[in-house]
């Protein structure tokens, strides 16, 4: 079935203020896509935002104030990629869109200094993809629709998409999807491998959120340290011994830290840690 006849178009109307929202409390950051009326849909301003409410909370984990984060669409989609309503093809810069706004804020969602968490639901498209390939954990709704629309638009898919399909899916799937836009659901996609887990709709955000509490009150310096590490054997293709290395250098120099003293102490005497 094409991605037309599955997901409805974007409204063209303007963003409205306060697309980007990011509350903080209890160690969790929430950034939330907040224009459900055009399925999440996102303009250059809207990436801007976003950027602007990774670094404050970027900046809260430096103060303490955040240890995890969670990533969600208000409404029924996650996101529906680039908003197209108001873009004219004559005068659009496509390039200067996805290279000088969505990849700046793709590797600020990588780098984030945190566990990252996104729970997405109904259409997870285009920028809406990218979105999640940046995202450290991500949680899917059984029935979200994840896939390449470009077939309909004469253009081919981006914000990491080839990337994200050809490594998790394989080149024949991916060029299948691509071809036919034809759309997986969130259940086909956790069994194809390109996100973590599949959960009814109605208990994702729930299950996303007690995901990140439990992330924020664990040994924040070792989850970074993984997380650079998995990033390391992802980008620079690291061999098994390698990593081993790698490993055994972080693990060195978290020997040394207030969590581990903290970790071996609450195993001693058969208590749960409480990492700060």
């Amino acid at each position: 079935m094409s991605a037309q006849s599955e997901i409805p178009a974007p409204s063209s109307a303007d963003a409205a203020p306060g697309m980007v929202r990011l509350d903080i409390a209890d160690g969790i950051a929430e950034v939330v896509l907040n224009a459900p009326y055009r399925l999440n849909a996102v303009d250059e301003q809207a990436l801007t935002d976003l950027a602007a409410a990774y670094e404050e909370a970027a900046a809260g984990v430096r103060e303490g104030a955040v240890r995890a984060l969670v990533l969600r669409g208000e409404g029924r989609a996650f996101c529906a990629g680039r908003n197209l309503g108001s873009i004219d093809p004559g005068s659009d810069d496509a390039y200067a869109f996805l290279d000088a706004a969505l990849t700046p804020l793709l590797r600020t969602m990588a780098e984030f200094p945190a566990p990252t968490f996104a729970a997405a639901q109904g259409a997870c498209l285009g920028v809406g993809l990218g979105l999640l390939l940046a995202t450290d954990v991500v949680y899917v709704a059984e029935d979200a629709k994840i896939g390449s629309p470009f077939a309909n638009l004469g253009l081919v898919l981006d914000s990491g998409g080839h990337w994200l399909f050809t490594e998790r899916l394989g080149p024949h799937r991916a060029l299948d999807l691509m071809y036919t836009g034809d759309l997986m659901s969130g259940a086909e996609a956790v069994v194809g491998g390109l996100f973590s887990r599949a959960v009814p709709a109605a208990e994702l955000l729930g299950f996303t959120r007690s995901k990140a509490v439990r992330a924020a009150n664990g040994p924040l310096r070792s989850f970074v340290a993984s997380k650079q590490l998995v990033g390391r054997i992802r980008d620079e293709r690291l061999g098994l011994w390698d990593a081993i290395r790698g490993e055994n250098e972080v693990q060195a120099a978290l020997g040394a830290s207030d969590d581990y003293r903290e970790g071996l102490e609450a195993f001693r005497e058969k208590r749960a840690p409480r990492f700060r």
